[in-house]
């Protein structure tokens, strides 16, 4: 077996599970989840019914690449989202379909991971923000690499924190805009800083976008990495590339549907990897997902009803939990007046509401875990489930 298998931590999930096993909540109150980021909407029909339609393509097996009339409407979605140059994401050199953010990230990884550094003096660092989500740091141990932990400044990784040395023995920097789990987004000057930071020391910065379209103005989305490669003049996207997603932006969490997006150097390397990888998106896939980055109604939609529930939650619950509107994302980064896992435990067994620790999202680093005395709750389910959420909350802190 590999032996880095032994260096992976129990995901948060499980964790999560043994916190509350042999834990009976009270009967009477319905149980609510707010742990798990998993969108409780209801998918789009014109996308299920391309889906439907295109089932009879299950008899051919899928190119890697994927279709070209896919790449060609995500590279058109990119282009418009971010306003990048019209024709700047070229379809067959600059995108490429994958199942998910979560299996790219974590492909992409051990694709572009140089273990042979180590034996050169240069320590091979994947770089990422601490609280963050845990596919990174078991990317990093099953490629070879150390994970460096940056932590948060406030909702912020401290990017200033790294010295030179640091930076030097990087390979892959993470980042997470909007941020999972403290809805935080990356400043566009911020990440021009970084971008200039891989090209003095010639790593890659790998974007975990997938939150990008859930946020709470919709007059101000989130800027993205390639965004900032073009107000530095990077028409190239040199040592940068980003991950989208149609699981939170269109509710289709189960559709498995995305793409990388940027340098085409490392694109290429990359789809090289995947030939063998043997993870190409179904054909019924590729077609469902073309309809649904060719729609934004849906969307708009979408954010609305994240906006809502999240105005409703800190109207009933701001006043006894501290609570801050996050820019992006659907999750609330709540700090708890006792230990975190401790909250989550009696939330649990007096309420029969579920969330997730902090602690269980982050490491021990340099004396503190950053996750400490904070829960993420996600506002996935219904309004009317959120809101009774944010009641018995409510009712819980004011007992402590």
């Amino acid at each position: 077996m590999n032996r880095d298998l032994l260096r992976l931590q129990a995901y948060p999930f499980e964790k999560l599970n043994q916190l509350k096993a042999g834990i009976s909540p009270p009967q009477e109150k319905s149980p609510i989840f707010l742990s798990m980021g998993e969108p409780k909407h209801a998918a789009p029909d014109f996308v299920l019914n391309a889906l439907k339609n295109a089932l009879t393509d299950v008899a051919f097996y899928p190119a890697t690449l994927g279709l070209p009339a896919l790449r060609q409407t995500m590279a058109a979605w990119l282009e418009k989202r971010f306003a990048l140059p019209a024709g700047s994401i070229q379809p067959e050199k600059n995108i490429l379909p994958v199942n998910g953010t979560r299996e790219a990230l974590f492909s992409f990884t051990q694709a572009r991971v140089d273990r042979e550094a180590a034996s050169t003096g240069k320590k091979p660092w994947v770089i990422m923000p601490n609280p963050f989500y845990q596919i990174y740091e078991g990317a990093a141990f099953l490629a070879g690499a150390t994970p460096y932990y940056m932590d948060s400044q406030g909702t912020q990784p401290d990017f200033d924190a790294i010295d030179a040395l640091t930076w030097s023995q990087c390979q892959i920097l993470f980042l997470c805009t909007p941020n999972n789990p403290t809805g935080s987004i990356i400043p566009l000057d911020t990440l021009k800083k970084l971008i200039q930071l891989a090209e003095t020391h010639d790593f890659i910065i790998a974007s975990d976008e997938c939150y990008s379209e859930i946020y709470l103005d919709e007059n101000l989305p989130p800027a993205g990495l390639l965004q900032a490669c073009i107000a530095l003049g990077n028409t190239a996207y040199s040592r940068c590339v980003v991950f989208h997603s149609l699981s939170k932006r269109s509710n289709l969490p189960g559709l498995r549907s995305g793409f990388v997006a940027g340098d085409a150097k490392v694109l290429s390397e990359f789809l090289l990897y995947r030939t063998y990888h043997g993870c190409a998106m179904p054909v019924h896939h590729q077609k469902a997902s073309l309809t649904a980055w060719q729609d934004e109604t849906h969307v708009i939609a979408n954010r609305a009803r994240y906006r809502e529930k999240f105005e409703q939650f800190q109207t009933i619950c701001g006043q006894t939990l501290p609570l801050q509107l996050p820019q992006g994302g659907f999750y609330f980064w709540a700090e708890t007046p006792i230990d975190d896992i401790v909250f989550a435990q009696k939330l649990f067994a007096e309420e029969n509401v579920t969330v997730l620790p902090g602690q269980y999202l982050s490491r021990y680093n340099r004396g503190r875990n950053p996750g400490q005395n904070h829960v993420r709750m996600a506002l996935v389910a219904s309004a009317e489930e959120c809101a009774e959420a944010a009641q018995r909350i409510t009712q819980f802190v004011e007992r402590l």
